[in-house]
């Protein structure tokens, strides 16, 4: 159902938004502690490894420790509110946009709108739309998730009136360059893997065994999330390093901290002092959160579409 099908029909513009919107607020509940893991991961400059003594995060587990000991357990949650913002907002024009562009390429061209190859540049097109849209509110996200104690930002609207009285409103959308450079190609894979492996999985499971359909949804999804997620997670490292920019004095408490002159600047840095493998740091976090946010976005989005058409077909019924 994800994507234009001129045989159903059954999902409209704003319905897809809808549903996007209510299976972004659901993912970001449940995926929240694993997205505050990645950024502290992200952040450090140095090594995540219990063998160096200055690092103040080497494992999962050890960070999930650390933080319930020195931060409680709601510092899994730090930056929720505007995490929901941002994925509420981002659900609603990136599933529009998708459901949009998709039609569009089945009335206008001679392409097939289930093609994979249109999910790919249809999903980053929509993704690049709906990052535009959310920027800021991600930029705010990843300053409250990057804070430690004392908190510098006591809430939403404080946070957003500091930053635009200390650093002007360009800074909202410090980190926009690499995260369009990366989403792209990373929300196109989601789409169109999630596309090839709901075909797989049609051909490999006989008719009979199809009842599964919203486990089907949530492996599927899962598998695209991992598999996109590792081949463009570069990009999402330098986003962060380059979006907490003039927020070093809050970041003295996780340890080292850099000044990227911009996005050349960060790589540069990141090869000569942490190596290649200062890149994918946070990888493992990120791939669990990858597969479990990518599995639950399209399993409830498929739901709520689902849930949708049953309404609709009722109260047709009942007319």
């Amino acid at each position: 159902m994800v994507g234009y099908d001129p045989e159903a029909k059954c999902v409209s513009t704003v319905e897809a938004a809808a549903a996007g919107s209510a299976s972004g607020l659901v993912t970001r509940v449940l995926v929240s502690p694993l997205d505050v893991i990645k950024i502290r991961f992200q952040l450090q400059i140095e090594q995540l490894s219990s063998r160096n003594p200055a690092a103040k995060y080497h494992g999962i587990l050890q960070a999930v420790q650390r933080i319930f000991q020195e931060e409680g357990l709601v510092a899994f949650w730090k930056g929720h509110v505007p995490a929901q913002f941002l994925s509420v907002g981002y659900g609603a024009v990136q599933f529009m946009a998708f459901e949009s562009l998709t039609k569009l390429v089945h009335n206008v061209t001679s392409y097939n709108a289930r093609d994979s190859f249109v999910h790919f540049v249809c999903g980053g097109l929509a993704a690049c739309t709906a990052t535009v849209a959310v920027q800021p509110v991600d930029t705010l996200r990843t300053r409250f998730a990057a804070q430690g104690e004392p908190k510098i930002y006591r809430n939403l609207r404080h946070a957003v009136v500091t930053m635009y009285q200390a650093e002007g409103p360009r800074t909202f959308y410090r980190g926009l360059t690499p995260t369009i450079v990366a989403i792209f190609p990373y929300a196109g894979l989601q789409f169109s893997f999630y596309n090839i492996l709901q075909q797989f999985s049609e051909w490999v499971i006989p008719a009979e065994g199809k009842k599964g359909g919203n486990v089907k949804n949530l492996v599927c999804g899962s598998c695209a999330g991992i598999i996109s997620k590792t081949l463009t997670y570069p990009f999402d490292v330098f986003k962060k390093r380059l979006q907490v920019g003039g927020f070093e004095h809050a970041r003295a408490a996780f340890g080292q901290v850099r000044i990227y002159r911009g996005l050349l600047d960060c790589i540069r840095q990141i090869m000569r002092e942490e190596g290649p493998g200062g890149f994918f740091k946070g990888l493992s976090p990120s791939l669990l959160k990858a597969a479990v946010s990518t599995g639950l976005v399209f399993f409830w989005y498929e739901l709520f579409c689902s849930l949708l058409c049953a309404l609709k077909r009722t109260a047709y019924k009942d007319r």
